[in-house]
């Protein structure tokens, strides 16, 4: 696909369930779509369609059962199934964003470090990386009395806003987002879908899960639809 900068071909993945005589799951079969430049592709599907699934594939925590996951990294396309450890670790600094559900950072870390991290990890000058997370701390309502503590004492939704600050905190050529509004107040909601709409000005390719239908439409060029396939349904209420 021209400019496309991810790539997936006849993707799958199986669980197995040990505790279940081994029954496998199929939750992904066949996956297939690419995503360009400029582009948010939103996935949907009801709960258990395995959408956050996929994300998680795309990002490499799962491991695929088969098929192909290509992104333009550096400049050259690059194979993501079965790559070496230190290709995945560059792709995830370079290329590939991700901004999950939950906030998962080291204890008494403080917040503003938190968001700077990414920045850091580029090469980034302290103070460019300190104005830049200063800048999107308070475009998400975080308070300046908050960003030297450890974000693990505030909110659910303080969590989620800063882990929105530490995602957006550089520019992802591909941006995987795992329901990046919920939990979030509708001025907050407001501040993600714009920093989603100047992540897709700058040419990123975004791919989301949204359960709020304003969030899907204000952000969506695409929609791709998963529904669960039906061996794994089968399966599943035989093994239960």
């Amino acid at each position: 696909m021209m400019n496309a900068l991810i790539e997936v071909r006849d993707l799958s993945k199986t669980f197995t369930l040990h505790q279940q005589n081994g029954v496998v799951l199929n939750v992904l079969r066949g996956v297939e779509f690419s995503v360009k430049g400029g582009e948010c592709l939103v996935l949907h599907g009801q709960s258990g369609a395995g959408k956050s699934t996929l994300l998680r594939t795309l990002y490499g925590n799962y491991l695929p059962a088969g098929g192909s996951i290509r992104v333009r990294h550096a400049g050259e396309w690059l194979e993501l199934v079965g790559a070496e450890p230190r290709d995945i670790l560059q792709v995830r600094q370079q290329t590939l964003g991700y901004v999950s559900q939950f906030l998962r950072v080291i204890p008494r870390v403080a917040c503003l470090d938190v968001v700077m991290e990414p920045a850091l990890a580029r090469g980034w000058s302290k103070a460019n990386a300190q104005s830049r997370a200063e800048h999107l701390l308070t475009r998400l309502n975080i308070p300046q009395r908050l960003w030297q503590l450890a974000p693990g004492t505030f909110s659910g939704g303080e969590q989620q806003r800063v882990n929105i600050a530490r995602g957006f905190m550089v520019d992802w050529p591909v941006m995987l987002l795992d329901e990046p509004t919920a939990s979030l107040d509708d001025s907050n909601r407001q501040v993600v879908l714009e920093l989603m709409n100047e992540a897709k000005a700058a040419g990123a390719a975004l791919i989301g899960i949204f359960h709020d239908r304003a969030a899907r439409e204000a952000v969506a060029d695409r929609h791709f639809d998963m529904t669960p396939a039906p061996v794994a349904q089968e399966e599943y209420a035989h093994a239960r």
